[in-house]
């Protein structure tokens, strides 16, 4: 899909916001990897090790191999380690992480083994201090180390005892901020969607925006498609506090339980704030609510897909910082075969990407 012009100036300059908004996230992710030794424990396997290797080494349960590989993935693109992906390898199916000359500067050991007198790990430990066990990182080097009644608990809920979901519902200011951001990002997002593929909303007669907040995208897509019967699904304590929006109806719910019947469901910046388990519940709830292909039933998610553009290297760590980030509250930034892994375990039989700088469009076919 070709964009135009204007719309790919501020794309990139929403990657370019995003980018640095998010660069916090790359100081937060060394000094998780300080504070795990990683880099001694690469340097024990030779200088190169899978993950795996590095998981058994720092002590950190075989269950956080998947959040180590997501805390790499930003050390790898930040250049702290390099990456040699699987068919690189001698293994074939694992990646090597390797030292490179800033990552062997914060190990304790020269090449020899002995205790290294170079080594900057405590000049950084200190001025990395604040990002450590602080609101910015919430305890993800805690996290790694956690092996309680609930392994899946995340690195928020750990420190503060309740999920965010759980403060939105009870805290009216969070829940305002929230909604606020989330409203704006669609007045932004869906005037760029509505230019350039306002196609993916023809023949539907009815939409469903589902935890579409206070209604920021179901109002654009309102506009422009005046025919189409627009619904926002989302919890009580949200849709109260929704405006009035003509040709928008509100309707108290929860995506975990039902979702009404519809010709199709919008997805906007949802999916990734769920692990894959409740992602496929959502999916299959979503499949319950939509007719067959054939009748003009499908999904449209709006989300990232990491290494939508791998050419584009700052696109690239804005969506590996992003992923960091949102690890941080149970939330998941997707490449596209973990997309894929969800949408076939839901029931689903096709789908089509459509990258848009940051985020990217997927149609979703029953």
């Amino acid at each position: 899909m070709a964009l135009s012009e204007d719309t790919k100036v501020l794309l990139q300059a929403q990657v370019e916001l995003w980018n640095q908004t998010f660069s916090f996230m790359k100081s937060v992710a060394l000094a998780v990897a300080l504070d795990l030794r990683i880099a001694d424990a690469i340097h024990h396997h030779g200088g190169a090790a899978t993950l795996s290797q590095i998981l058994s080494e720092i002590g950190v349960s075989p269950c956080k191999l998947r959040g180590l590989r997501r805390l790499m993935r930003v050390l790898a693109v930040a250049g702290t380690f390099t990456m040699e992906p699987p068919e690189a390898t001698s293994i074939g199916h694992e990646p090597l992480y390797k030292l490179t000359t800033a990552s062997f500067l914060v190990t304790g050991r020269n090449n020899d083994g002995e205790s290294s007198a170079r080594s900057l790990s405590p000049m950084l430990n200190h001025v990395l201090n604040p990002f450590r066990d602080s609101e910015l990182s919430m305890c993800l080097a805690a996290w790694f180390r956690h092996e309680g009644s609930e392994p899946d608990v995340c690195p928020y809920a750990l420190m503060r005892g309740t999920t965010v979901w759980e403060v939105c519902g009870s805290h009216g200011a969070t829940n305002a901020w929230i909604n606020n951001a989330m409203a704006a990002d669609s007045r932004f997002l869906m005037q760029i969607v509505l230019k350039e593929c306002g196609d993916i909303f023809h023949g539907i007669d009815s939409l469903v925006d589902v935890a579409g907040g206070i209604g920021g995208a179901a109002a654009a897509i309102a506009v422009a498609f005046p025919s189409l019967k627009c619904t926002v699904l989302d919890l009580l304590h949200v849709v109260a506090k929704a405006p009035s929006v003509s040709n928008v109806q509100f309707v108290a719910g929860n995506m975990f339980e039902s979702i009404p019947p519809t010709n199709a469901i919008f997805l906007k910046y949802v999916l990734h704030d769920w692990d894959d388990d409740k992602c496929i519940k959502i999916l299959k709830n979503c499949k319950l609510a939509i007719p067959s292909r054939d009748a003009g039933g499908k999904i449209i998610i709006i989300d990232i897909v990491v290494g939508s553009n791998l050419s584009d290297t700052k696109l690239l760590e804005a969506q590996v910082l992003c992923d960091l980030e949102i690890m941080r509250i149970g939330g998941v930034e997707r490449d596209e075969q973990e997309w894929k892994k969800i949408f076939f375990e839901a029931g689903f039989k096709d789908y089509n990407i459509i990258p848009l700088g940051l985020r990217s469009i997927i149609e979703l076919y029953p």
